[in-house]
């Protein structure tokens, strides 16, 4: 099940990858957290490998290996009885704000592997701050479907 939960991620990103930096990843990325908890790691990281596997393992998939890990340990750290209200509100804006921290998060590994200084890595931040701002704003859409999806996939896992 985990394996085709990561299938999902990965053949989701593929599908929508003619829309720059909008997809479901981070809105997946909730919901099986939300759902399974720490094996929601296990989904995760076939998305990764998938990802390697398909579009090579050079140093662009390095931050990978992360970046789904801290939306993952960020959405964890939630707490597990929050409110429908709050759950619809909560959840965009983490989904988003991931959406927006992504190229400042991916910066450090960037600056490790190019040699960048801060000031460098700074630039490269803001030169892709446009495009962040457009994974937010995909993210924030996505993340409307947190609640509900979660809501489903739990229901589902009951019937089992």
């Amino acid at each position: 099940m985990f394996a085709m939960l990561g299938a999902i991620m990965f053949c989701s990103k593929i599908l929508m990858e003619a829309i720059p930096n909008v997809h479901f990843l981070g809105m997946l990325t909730m919901v099986y957290t939300i759902v399974f908890r720490q094996k929601a790691l296990i989904p995760i990281y076939v998305y990764v490998l998938l990802t390697g596997v398909y579009a090579g393992f050079s140093p662009w998939w390095i931050p990978h290996l992360y970046l789904w890990t801290l939306l993952w340990a960020l959405t964890m750290i939630l707490p597990k009885n929050m409110s429908k209200k709050a759950s619809c509100i909560v959840y965009p804006l983490i989904c988003a704000s991931h959406g927006l921290l992504y190229g400042t998060l991916y910066a450090p590994a960037q600056a490790i592997m190019y040699g960048m200084n801060f000031e460098k890595m700074l630039a490269w931040i803001v030169v892709g701050l446009p495009w962040d701002a457009v994974h937010a704003c995909g993210n924030f859409i996505a993340g409307i479907l947190i609640y509900p999806l979660s809501q489903l996939l739990q229901k589902l896992m009951k019937k089992r």
